[in-house]
């Protein structure tokens, strides 16, 4: 009986796709999505723009593109930039453990 209820509350989260050749990742309508470019010779990320229709806005659908995003560049062994707003002023405050892939040129990080 217990199942039933909490199965039943319970949203699976949205499937994010990675579009290589639009430098994207975005939700399979393709109507949200994360844009970045690649720099340092395919070694940094910088993600310039997260952008969430109004309609589907606070669904958590810019932290599940920024997931995705980083999840790639830490895979990928890329550091990332923040370039976005959404990413350094919401995300990663809010997701400290990201912080590890900033982007630095400072030597000492590397240690």
């Amino acid at each position: 009986m217990a199942e039933a209820s909490l199965s039943g509350g319970i949203k699976e989260a949205p499937k994010i796709v990675w579009n290589e050749k639009d430098k994207k990742f975005e939700t399979e309508d393709k109507k949200a999505y994360l844009e970045y470019e690649v720099r340092g010779g395919g070694k940094v990320m910088d993600i310039i723009h997260t952008y969430v229709p109004s309609s589907k806005r606070g669904l958590g659908l810019a932290s599940h593109l920024c997931v995705a995003a980083l999840t790639h560049a830490q895979t990928h062994s890329m550091s990332i930039i923040p370039t976005c707003s959404y990413v350094s002023d919401t995300f990663l405050p809010r997701n400290p453990s990201w912080n590890s892939i900033v982007y630095t040129d400072d030597v000492k990080s590397n240690m």
